[in-house]
């Protein structure tokens, strides 16, 4: 009786000694004490390690941040980026657990009699795992793909953010100078007839008329610099900064125009190019494998099993079993219904996400070239309003006309500045939405 629980004890302690050595030991981590901002702009990712098209050899300036640097730190150092980076271990740690077999299953027993001790050993081994491990492991791995396309895609997202945020605050600083220079041709003009009424040159009624458009040019500065505080506010918090660090902005918007051919053959390559359809085709793919690892499934569950012993008489015994599962009921139709149902859900939503895509990248296309003629007829009226309104001033100084006059026409001037630097922040916005919607590099 002792060699038989002898014999069942020192297996069952081999055995629990086996499975503790390959255990993982548990390690706390704990949360962040405060917040991971910088003072400083600095990336902290590689270059090489950019994803984007065009960013692989972006240097920083050494004044200031262009267009391109801030494209890059936001891709670099975006909290939120540096969270969605992780799903990726995640993905990786999915993928090695689909591949790994089950543990098998052991067992021991022992028996008594009056004379004599028996025991019992077995072991068995589940091998439904077999047949759709490989299933298990392609949908696993086309996951992961998945997974890492969409922070790709989520990376081009928070560039077309960080330019469009680059290129509001650039506005803003000229809007700003131009309203400053517009509210000090007003009031000088103010000042002007409330010394003319003080001689009596001037009625209230022009005075009051000039005050009022003083305060409306004062609260019109107001809210411009509002705006660019809060453009260059969100700008910080997408490149990680602290909201004190100073942003020095150089520069303006790059991206040419796209030539109507160019659109034709990105739309076309739409399917290969564009990261968040990519990602769904990786989806795709996951579940396709997974229809197979449902369909694998409803076969009969094999288990194998090993055992051996001895009896309460002394006798040996040794042997072999298999236990099958009979697929008379479930049969994992439900499963399978199921896997098929989802892909039929995942393919409708690749066809409506590349219509999407085609249709969207082809209307930012067309308001872009609105935008652009808007830009030029801008433009050209610049140089005629500029023209008009020194001659004005030459006049005034010559007494041809009031100064009134002329500064009437300085401020049509200026406001046609803004005009243009409004419509020159729209064109570069949708020329960057247009990029971005088809996947074009930077």
């Amino acid at each position: 009786m002792r060699r038989g629980r002898t014999a069942a004890g020192g297996a069952t302690a081999l055995l629990a000694a086996l499975a503790a050595s390959g255990c993982a030991r548990y390690r706390p981590l704990p949360l962040p004490p405060g917040p991971d901002l910088r003072a400083t702009p600095q990336l902290t990712l590689p270059a090489k390690a950019f994803q984007l098209p065009g960013l692989n050899a972006v240097r920083l300036p050494r004044h200031g941040l262009d267009e391109l640097g801030v494209v890059a730190l936001a891709v670099s150092d975006d909290p939120a980026l540096k969270a969605a980076r992780l799903q990726a271990g995640v993905a990786a740690a999915q993928m090695y657990a689909a591949g790994l077999l089950p543990d098998p299953v052991l067992s021991a027993s022992v028996s008594d009699s009056a004379l004599s001790a028996g025991y019992a050993l077995a072991a068995a081994e589940p091998l439904q795992a077999l047949i759709v491990r490989g299933a298990a492991r392609a949908a696993a791995a086309a996951n992961a793909h998945q997974v890492n396309l969409n922070i790709l895609w989520q990376e081009w997202q928070v560039a077309e953010q960080a330019r469009e945020l680059f290129l509001q605050a650039r506005e803003g600083d000229a809007l700003v100078a131009v309203q400053r220079r517009q509210n000090a041709v007003l009031a000088r003009q103010y000042q002007r007839d409330r010394k003319a009424m003080a001689r009596g040159d001037a009625v209230a009624g022009a005075v009051g008329s000039d005050l009022a458009a003083v305060t409306a040019g004062e609260a019109s500065l107001k809210t411009l610099q509002l705006h660019r505080h809060q453009a260059r506010g969100q700008l910080k918090q997408l490149l990680g900064l602290t909201p004190g660090t100073p942003l020095d902005l150089v520069g303006g918007a790059r991206l040419p125009a796209l030539p109507a051919a160019r659109l034709r053959q990105a739309v076309a390559a739409l399917p290969q190019r564009r990261a968040d359809l990519l990602a769904l085709q990786a989806g795709y793919a996951s579940q396709e494998a997974a229809v197979r690892q449902a369909i694998l499934a409803q076969f009969p569950g094999l288990t194998a099993s090993l055992s051996q012993g001895q009896d309460v008489e002394g006798l040996h015994e040794a042997g072999a079993g298999v236990s099958l599962t009979l697929p008379l009921f479930n049969r994992n139709r439900g499963t399978i219904a199921v896997q098929r149902a989802t892909r039929q859900l995942l393919r409708q939503t690749y066809q409506a996400r590349l219509d999407q895509a085609a249709g969207a990248a082809t209307e930012a296309w067309a308001a872009a070239n609105i935008q652009r003629r808007e830009v030029r007829r801008l433009q050209q009226r610049l140089p005629e309003l500029q023209a008009a309104a020194r001659q004005a001033r030459a006049a005034a100084r010559q007494g041809a006309i009031s100064a009134d006059q002329a500064a009437g026409l300085e401020v049509n001037w200026l406001a046609a500045q803004a005009a243009a630097i409004r419509a020159r922040a729209a064109l570069a916005t949708d020329e960057a939405a247009v990029r971005t919607l088809l996947g074009l590099p930077y």
